[in-house]
């Protein structure tokens, strides 16, 4: 080999050994930077945008305090291989946390899980209400879903969730809840099908919340359907004033129980021609396996619960002593009783 050949061979030797020098070097040093305790001192939350790259990722989390050494943290994510991995959301950053931490959280989409409470009994044109004033979902709502088709209980999603998206997650857990639920129904049900068990499930839910007189409740109008006695419920009465848009606001009158409305179970026989809300899971186990019980009346007792009668004579003596509490209260508006004597009596 020439001298000058053994010359360059030399010195490509010591840039090699120099790079692997340095490569060690940086190595060490990202290894070192992705376990160290990060700058910030509480919990911060960053959002990164759809579309973003690891520069601006990069940029905001170096801007709201959760990284520090930007070029650094670049380099062990690529190092790492995650440069294409790291998810856009909502994300809430622990105080202290390392840049490794911060890197898993990304690249396994940890976003923070917000929460939706869907109420027992909403109509869905309040549901639909709350879905439109809540500013952390995005798109725009579908078209109204029928009465009684959404399943209240607590959704969990993610900044920027499609609302649309939301209210079929809402659908698809009452049609299982049904499927789970009308299988197991009581046996001589006076109910023709699963969408009549919802409907009456709807009555419950607004007549009680009291969860656990809903068996008793649905045992009264079952026997009613059963006598083919009229339901006279108050809530039917209001969701034929309101159209389920909202609360009435105020007590009902002998007007409004005589309003003519295909609602208005004071007027029509059995029941109503659909839900007047959307029921819960306990309301639809209470009417497919309601109580044991011969009551054909209920009243309110004074202390949040019911008072239940077989007769009407002994439903008129739980009225009068409901009216005698009413009377007495010295303020706060009374609450009418939610099944009356029946007309002819």
């Amino acid at each position: 080999m020439s001298p000058r050949a053994l010359k360059l061979l030399a010195v490509l030797t010591m840039l090699v050994g120099l790079a692997a020098v340095v490569a060690i070097a940086v190595w060490s040093q990202t290894r070192a930077f992705l376990v160290e305790r990060g700058p910030s001192v509480s919990e911060t939350v960053v959002v990164l945008p759809r579309g973003a790259g690891l520069d601006e990722i990069t940029a905001r989390l170096n801007a709201a305090g959760v990284i520090d050494r930007p070029w650094l943290f670049r380099l062990a994510v690529r190092l790492d291989g995650q440069d294409r991995a790291l998810k856009a959301g909502e994300y809430a950053f622990p105080a202290g946390a390392t840049p490794a931490s911060v890197i898993n959280m990304l690249a396994r989409g940890e976003t923070v899980a917000r929460r939706l409470t869907i109420a027992e009994g909403l109509t869905v044109a309040e549901v639909f209400r709350l879905l439109a004033e809540n500013e952390a979902l995005s798109g725009d709502l579908p078209e109204p879903s029928p009465e009684g088709s959404l399943l209240p209980e607590t959704y969990f999603y993610a900044l920027g969730d499609d609302r649309a998206s939301l209210v079929r997650r809402m659908q698809r857990g009452m049609r299982q809840l049904l499927e789970e639920l009308w299988p197991a129904r009581a046996e001589t049900l006076p109910l023709a099908d699963r969408r009549e068990a919802l409907i009456l499930a709807s009555i419950v839910d607004k007549e009680t919340g009291v969860a656990a007189e809903r068996p008793a409740v649905a045992a009264v109008f079952l026997n009613r359907l059963r006598q083919g006695m009229r339901l006279q419920s108050d809530p039917t009465v209001i969701y034929g004033l309101t159209g389920g848009n909202g609360p009435l606001d105020r007590e009902l009158t002998r007007a409004d129980w005589q309003h003519d409305s295909p609602y208005n179970t004071y007027r029509i026989d059995g029941l109503p021609p659909g839900p007047i809300g959307n029921p819960g899971r306990a309301s639809l186990e209470a009417v497919l396996n309601p109580d044991d019980v011969d009551y054909l009346y209920f009243v309110a007792d004074g202390s949040g619960g019911h008072a239940f009668g077989r007769t009407l004579d002994e439903h008129n003596r739980n009225v009068a002593k409901w009216r005698r509490i009413k009377n007495g209260r010295q303020s706060g508006p009374a609450t009418p009783s939610p099944v009356k004597p029946d007309p002819a009596g």
